[in-house]
């Protein structure tokens, strides 16, 4: 007969019943620990994750109150609001167990036990835990889900000979274990790719959880990742689990990995080696399974040689390789996409259903979309909501006449420095989301000088 695989601590002054008990149990139960000094269970329980806690009433000689088991039964629980505790009492007082039941205990049991009735109440109390914990992973799932479900992701859209060598790609990678690093330029679409290798997985049944890196603050960085107890820092009013532990058996999303500082690239690999993870304000290892996919649009064999970015970490994060190409050069994908987001924003708009004329759609493919697929999904929207006709135009897109030219190197030949300023602070507002504070700051420009070039040319 298998043993049950759990960790349980027993404490009790009685020596003669820790040896007892510990010779009974170690035949059914994987991990059993005795301890005969109460105070020591802090200590215990700040180190070690019990399963179940046999707890006894009375520890200073003649009592009988059951009032140090409840003080300890209560420390416990503060410590561990998870904690399952069984006490134990030699004395039959019905009040008791109906006072232990109501201030936090999951059982009770008379001395002397029979073991039998122990170990069955054990495996009950055990399995009783197990759906606990899994009810609290779900909740702490959903809360992550629900803050990301306003969020739309549609379905891959373009049959150009560079997507379906992505696709391919895909295809061939998804069912495996491997670690993915998708490479591309900011809204080439490198989240919908980590989506389409979930969805295409052994994991597809299980949560896909999306970590912008680029977004956390480093004061928040383990928190958000790990997790942690109440009270830990300020604002910890509860247990929360991390992003890491809501992914558990389905795939982690760490989009612009690129931009974490090398001391967060250290706890990251750390993570990802030990496949174990720490909540803060604890010491408990947590461990998890999940799939790997990164992101990002830095060159980071570059950042390697700079020593910006781990050579560990990378090889780490990249057994394959999705490098996703922009939107210039997959030009033939332009007006299946167009017409993709007409769809959704006319219906979105209650709109009648816009279309290109054949002039619109080769003005579309002639711009440089510096921004990618999401540069064209605003402009959609922006045409959809401002054109005045059914029939969308140029004009109705609002684009550049700088960005007429059929290449990027005849593009670029022919830029003044206005154009050239446009289109850096263009690219580099559309790197961090929006976040003027980071754009001014790569730029080497206050807020307001970056707020008055934003004005000057309609960006």
């Amino acid at each position: 007969m298998s043993k049950i695989e759990a960790k349980i601590l027993m404490v009790d002054d009685d020596e003669d019943i820790l040896l007892a008990g510990k010779l009974f149990l170690k035949q059914h139960i994987s991990f059993v620990h005795t301890e005969k000094k109460p105070e020591n269970i802090p200590n215990l329980l700040q180190n070690e994750n019990y399963d179940l806690i046999l707890l006894d009433m009375n520890f200073s000689p003649d009592a009988t109150s059951g009032k140090e088991g409840f003080y300890w039964m209560n420390k416990i629980i503060e410590t561990d609001p998870k904690a399952v505790v069984i006490l134990i009492t030699g004395y039959g007082d019905i009040e008791l167990a109906v006072q232990g039941i109501k201030e936090g205990a999951t059982n009770f049991l008379l001395k002397p036990w029979d073991n039998k009735k122990l170990l069955a109440t054990i495996s009950t109390t055990l399995q009783l835990r197990k759906s606990k914990i899994e009810l609290d992973d779900l909740r702490s799932k959903q809360k992550i889900l629900n803050a990301d479900q306003d969020l739309v992701y549609n379905n891959m859209v373009g049959q150009s000979p560079a997507m379906l060598k992505v696709l391919n790609t895909v295809n061939k990678i998804a069912k495996t274990e491997a670690n993915i690093l998708i490479l591309g330029e900011n809204g080439t679409g490198k989240e919908l790719i980590a989506r389409a290798i979930h969805k295409s997985s052994n994991r597809k049944d299980e949560a896909f959880i999306s970590v912008d890196l680029g977004a956390i603050s480093e004061s928040l960085f383990e928190s958000e990742l790990f997790g942690f107890k109440k009270g830990s820092f300020t604002d910890a009013k509860e247990d929360r689990a991390g992003r890491f532990e809501a992914a558990n058996k389905g795939t982690i999303f760490l989009d612009e990995i690129g931009n974490l500082s090398l001391g967060l690239q250290s706890k990251l690999l750390s993570v990802l080696q030990n496949r174990k993870v720490i909540r803060l304000g604890t010491n408990k290892e947590i461990p998890i399974d999940v799939r790997l996919v990164c992101a990002t649009n830095m060159p980071l064999y570059q950042m390697v040689k700079e020593n910006r970015f781990r050579q560990d970490l990378l090889y780490r994060i990249n057994t394959v390789e999705v490098p996703l190409p922009s939107l210039r050069e997959r030009q033939e994908d332009i007006g299946p996409l167009v017409e993709h987001f007409l769809d959704i924003y006319c219906n979105k708009y209650k709109t009648t259903k816009k279309r290109l004329n054949s002039s619109t759609l080769k003005r579309l493919e002639k711009h440089h979309w510096p921004g990618n697929i999401r540069e064209l999904q605003h402009s959609v929207e922006r045409a959809v909501i401002m054109g005045e006709s059914n029939i969308l135009e140029p004009s109705d897109f609002f684009l550049s006449q700088s960005d007429e030219e059929k290449s990027s190197e005849t593009h670029s030949s022919s830029m003044n420095i206005e154009e050239t300023e446009k289109m850096l602070i263009r690219k580099v507002i559309d790197k961090h989301g929006g976040n003027i504070s980071k754009a001014s700051k790569e730029l080497g420009l206050t807020r307001a000088s970056l707020y008055r070039r934003i004005e000057k040319y309609d960006l």
